[in-house]
């Protein structure tokens, strides 16, 4: 049976035993899956697919639910957590939450989960308000939304700040051949309010897996965010990523995404805003080598004046790794003083290595200030001789560069424990053992 039609029959037992939590989800459910029927898994003759397949992917025999809910002890998981740091955590292993390995709260702010924000009465005015309103019905994103059950529920408050980061941490254990999971996170923070997220996607196991997650933000009225996403997974792991940010007026909110390994990576990143004077940011680092496969996929939509954006986003590509870049900009009529920047520069360290980078701008104002760009390359042998003759090995010498070509996305990164797991990620990528201390 093919994915999609054990899907679309899965379906039908999932709402039988969720129909009665939320009349309000249930429709959104049901309207849901009639959109995955009708539009399906997307293909290379979808424009913004037209650089990633998903055929090797999907030809898998996955499991829609886990068949048990593994324990996992806290040693084995602790090296992906982000461990010297005080945190709330909200930690998934195949799909269900592990109690044992979180840390929630609702002291000010409310670091929950999905299931409780979905079958709650306390909860039903913010779902109402914000669940499923700005994630485009897209296949994968009907598919997330007809099966959605877990994942983070977060809300900072107006006037709050979250004195902790906050991990949210997806584990899967391969213990189900091969795990299709679907987490579904909601984001809202209010006027004035401050957080800063880190969330990541491992696969403990060599067994296929994929993850195709849905995050909704909502950036209210002069309220900060610092998001930042951790991709380092095995090479049978695969991740479709659909993150959608809504932001008001005066509101500042950067996403930083670090992607150095799975089998296949897909970030789809899409910023709205709303209001004026608007910050957005989004940086991203891509260190990948033998077969893998990364595309980025961005869009900030400017809808009102006064706003900037800027986007920076660095690639390293050795091996048969695959890049993709697919940034666009829309600046509508109404959104004069715009000031949106775009860049994406790569490396390919040898000549199998490919990328596909495709910057564009969509401007109807005529007052802006905007510019795109990308750039392709390799080492500069002056710079390899100089360090050379310096007595810098020669593996050590293009590290260091390649390091260099990288650090500007990582200077903007707010939270020092996680600047150095980092680099301590980049060191290994880089096959060195030299200690980049900022």
């Amino acid at each position: 049976m093919e994915l999609k039609e054990k899907l679309l029959s899965s379906f039908i037992a999932f709402e039988n035993e969720y129909s009665s939590e939320n009349f309000f989800i249930s429709e959104l459910r049901n309207e849901a899956i009639k959109n995955f029927e009708t539009t399906g898994f997307p293909s290379k003759k979808d424009e913004n697919w037209k650089y990633t397949s998903l055929k090797k992917v999907l030809n898998k025999e996955f499991s829609i639910f886990p068949k048990n809910e593994h324990v996992v002890e806290y040693n084995k998981v602790q090296p992906y957590f982000i461990g010297d740091i005080d945190s709330y955590k909200i930690v998934f292993i195949d799909g269900k939450y592990a109690s044992h390995l979180s840390q929630t709260t609702h002291e000010g702010i409310d670091v929950c989960l999905m299931s409780a924000a979905l079958s709650e009465p306390k909860y039903q005015l913010i779902i109402e308000n914000y669940f499923n309103k700005i994630a485009t019905q897209s296949g994968l994103n009907a598919l997330n939304t007809a099966f959605c059950k877990e994942g983070a529920y977060i809300h900072i408050k107006k006037n709050r700040v979250s004195e902790k980061p906050i991990q949210i941490v997806h584990l899967c254990t391969g213990e189900d051949p091969a795990l299709l999971l679907q987490p579904r996170n909601l984001i809202v923070v209010d006027e004035n309010a401050h957080v800063r997220i880190i969330e990541r996607h491992q696969s403990m196991t060599k067994n296929p897996t994929l993850t195709n997650s849905v995050t909704e933000i909502f950036a209210s009225k002069r309220c900060n965010i610092d998001y930042y996403k951790i991709q380092n997974d095995k090479s049978e792991a695969s991740l479709v990523d659909n993150t959608f940010i809504a932001q008001d007026s005066n509101s500042d909110v950067c996403v930083h995404t670090f992607c150095f390994g799975g089998k296949l990576t897909r970030n789809n990143l899409n910023f709205f805003q709303n209001g004026q004077y608007i910050q957005s940011t989004l940086k991203g680092i891509t260190i990948i080598g033998e077969k893998q496969h990364v595309d980025h996929s961005t869009l900030v939509h400017h809808l009102q004046p006064n706003c900037e954006s800027h986007q920076d986003y660095k690639g390293i590509f050795s091996d048969n790794s695959v890049g993709v870049f697919n940034g666009k900009v829309i600046v509508e009529k109404e959104a004069q003083k715009t000031n949106a920047f775009q860049a994406n520069n790569n490396l390919l360290v040898n000549d199998k290595a490919t990328i596909n980078t495709k910057p564009q701008l969509e401007i109807f104002a005529d007052d802006v200030k905007c510019s795109h760009g990308c750039t392709i390359g390799q080492l500069d042998k002056n710079a390899m001789f100089y360090l050379k003759t310096r007595g810098i090995p020669e593996k050590e010498a293009k590290a260091l560069l390649m390091y260099a070509f990288a650090n500007n996305v990582l200077e903007s990164v707010k939270i020092p424990q996680l600047n150095k797991r980092i680099n301590e990620i980049i060191a290994d990528k880089l096959g060195v053992k030299i200690g980049f201390d900022l």
